[in-house]
């Protein structure tokens, strides 16, 4: 009898293999991810099974079906909302616009005024600042919140601002923010600020959706002014952690129509978590002072496209003289490479920057990879030395920039909620241009040679680690 049980529970793993083997060929968006996962199914169902059903999902769908209820629901919001933009459009787009504004959903706006936040002093004055001056909603969003110096601080004026009156909407990661305690957020809700996490894996019928990760960084103030970048919230931020060392990191603070870019992205988030369908401010309002050109471009695992895989190789076909890059994970989809690799062929001044040092070791090791194949196209890869790099920029000639939360890699090309700030504006492409240059003088150029001479166990261990890419 126990052996019956024993075959018969091994036929069924068996099976159940078979069946999610054939889920990952029809539903897997990369032919890598699709391999991977067949080859696991059918060898080693034990393993393979679990990690499938808790990794393995392609969309997450659970969201998908939330923006179809909430279209029925808030559909006449959205449209006066986009009603209230025509007169800060800006026309004509060129193809090149077209296309990002059909993947964001987004219009490009005029009126903007863009200011580059370099490090975490600056970024967080400024935040700080816009949390003080709020009058009527503040609406916060990090994928890591810490118990820390900093968290203690961004507290304190969230508790200011609720007790004179201002309705703040708190969301975080409860992955990334898993080591945060309910204390902290007890503190926050007894003076009536409102707290959800992100909740990827909510409910009984999402519960296999861990792997899916709200990773963007967003605050506005009253719908007139936003923030987004590649802060979150930690002592480290600001350099202050002795494993990263000085941490080099970039942030955007944003007037004018383009804010209510990152407030609906805010409040489609908002909406999935809680259910609830928040009063917000959608008249959009010109910045006198600058006419910087804006489009917001939310991505993520719930979109029909690949977002931002298919923004980022958007803005490098249409690069002609040069295309900066900043990422700190770099292990981008084949697409990405190949578009990389042919700008540099055509003659484009192409320059990825990455840290020097790692911080999540299987990153670091996929590059090496397929890092040669760049550098003999032409692609100029540097190392950032100083500390850690996380900021995500990108120089597109001396016309565009984009400043967002998307790093070069497979889990913000298809497993995070992103957000991105793409501005066609040549002023703030100076900004960025001197940034990154000063930037670039403190790297140090990676040479084919040193790639070439690595020791055999490194290269096998570097291609064993790009293997686990679509998962990683």
């Amino acid at each position: 009898m126990t052996s019956w049980l024993i075959g018969t529970a091994i036929l069924l793993i068996h099976l159940l293999g078979v069946v999610s083997a054939v889920m990952a060929l029809m539903s897997s968006r990369t032919s890598q991810g699709a391999v991977a996962w067949i080859m696991s199914l059918l060898t080693f169902p034990y393993v393979a099974l679990p990690a499938y059903w808790l990794f393995g999902r392609p969309r997450f769908y659970g969201y998908v079906t939330a923006r179809g209820a909430r279209d029925n629901v808030l559909r006449r919001v959205l449209r006066r909302y986009r009603n209230n933009m025509k007169p800060h459009i800006s026309l004509p787009a060129t193809p090149d616009i077209q296309a990002v504004e059909q993947l964001a959903m987004m219009p490009l706006t005029k009126g903007n005024h863009a200011e580059l936040l370099i490090d975490g002093e600056a970024t967080f004055e400024s935040l700080f600042q816009g949390i003080d001056e709020a009058t009527d909603y503040l609406l916060l969003q990090f994928f890591i919140v810490r118990n820390d110096r900093l968290g203690q601080a961004l507290k304190a004026r969230l508790l200011e601002a609720a007790r004179r009156g201002v309705r703040v909407y708190f969301l975080y990661d409860e992955l990334g923010s898993r080591k945060l305690r309910d204390s902290y957020f007890k503190e926050l809700e007894s003076e009536g600020v409102a707290i959800s996490p992100f909740g990827s894996s909510r409910g009984f019928k999402h519960r296999f959706q861990l792997n899916f990760r709200n990773h963007r960084k967003i605050m506005v103030v009253d719908g007139k002014k936003g923030w987004v970048g590649g802060f979150n919230v930690g002592v480290e931020y600001l350099g202050e952690n002795p494993r990263h060392g000085p941490w080099r990191d970039t942030h955007l603070a944003l007037r004018g129509p383009g804010v209510l870019g990152l407030q609906e992205a805010f409040w489609e988030d908002w909406h999935w978590a809680t259910g609830e369908v928040i009063t917000l401010n959608w008249h959009a309002e010109n910045h006198a002072q600058r006419d910087h050109q804006v489009v917001i471009v939310p991505s993520g695992p719930a979109d029909k496209h690949d977002t931002a895989s298919l923004l980022v190789q958007q803005l490098i076909h249409s690069a002609n003289d040069r295309l900066w890059v900043t990422s700190p994970y770099f292990v981008p989809d084949q697409g990405v490479q190949d578009a990389l690799r042919l700008a540099a062929m055509r003659g484009v001044d192409v320059r990825v920057m990455i840290p020097e040092r790692p911080d999540h070791l299987l990153v670091f090791l996929s590059a090496f990879s397929f890092l040669p194949d760049m550098l003999r196209a032409g692609v100029k890869i540097y190392r950032y030395l100083p500390g850690f790099l996380h900021q995500k920029v990108m120089l597109i000639d001396s016309e565009a920039a984009t400043v967002g939360t998307v790093n070069l890699d497979n889990r913000s090309f298809r497993l995070n909620f992103e957000i991105t700030a793409y501005m066609p504006s040549e002023s703030f492409a100076l900004d960025v241009e001197r940034m990154l240059e000063e930037d670039f003088t403190q790297c140090r150029r990676v040479t084919i040679d040193e790639i070439r001479n690595r020791p055999l166990w490194k290269k096998v261990v570097s291609r064993a680690a790009y293997l686990t890419a679509p998962i990683q």
